[in-house]
């Protein structure tokens, strides 16, 4: 059964990149994620690969490798590929799940629109993904 707009924000809220936002704000983006259903095994973000999405999982586990070596596991309530997003750098890792995964993705389109159209959403999503940037790149 897919998730509500309501779910998603609920959802949203949830995960650190977006749970300063306002319900306004949560809702601005549930509007703009779409539900993907991936299996086990499957390729999510390839190292070195221009980023035109970020994730938001919902259910399931992935593993994150850089240079061929695990540097960590996601889950539930994470999100992957918002620096690849927003900096509009290439892929700084490899994302493969582990298990089968459901997600929400915000498209690089999606994204771009949403900041216009609510700029204060900009100001908080930048501000967590500079916290998860390493220390040689601030």
């Amino acid at each position: 059964m897919p998730i509500s707009r309501k779910g998603k924000a609920d959802l949203l809220n949830k995960i650190p990149l977006f749970s300063e936002c306002s319900r306004a704000e949560l809702e601005a983006v549930a509007a703009v994620t779409d539900e993907l259903r991936l299996p086990a095994g499957r390729v999510l973000m390839r190292q070195g690969t221009v980023g035109r999405e970020l994730l938001v999982l919902v259910d399931g586990e992935v593993t994150v490798a850089r240079n061929g070596e695990t540097i960590a596991v996601r889950g539930s309530g994470d999100f992957i590929g918002e620096l690849a997003l927003v900096t509009h750098r290439p892929r700084s890792a490899t994302v493969t799940a582990t298990t089968d995964v459901r997600a929400l993705v915000v498209t690089g389109r999606d994204f771009d629109r949403l900041v216009r159209d609510v700029p204060t959403i900009a100001l908080k999503v930048l501000k967590t993904v500079s916290e998860r940037l390493p220390s040689d790149e601030l």
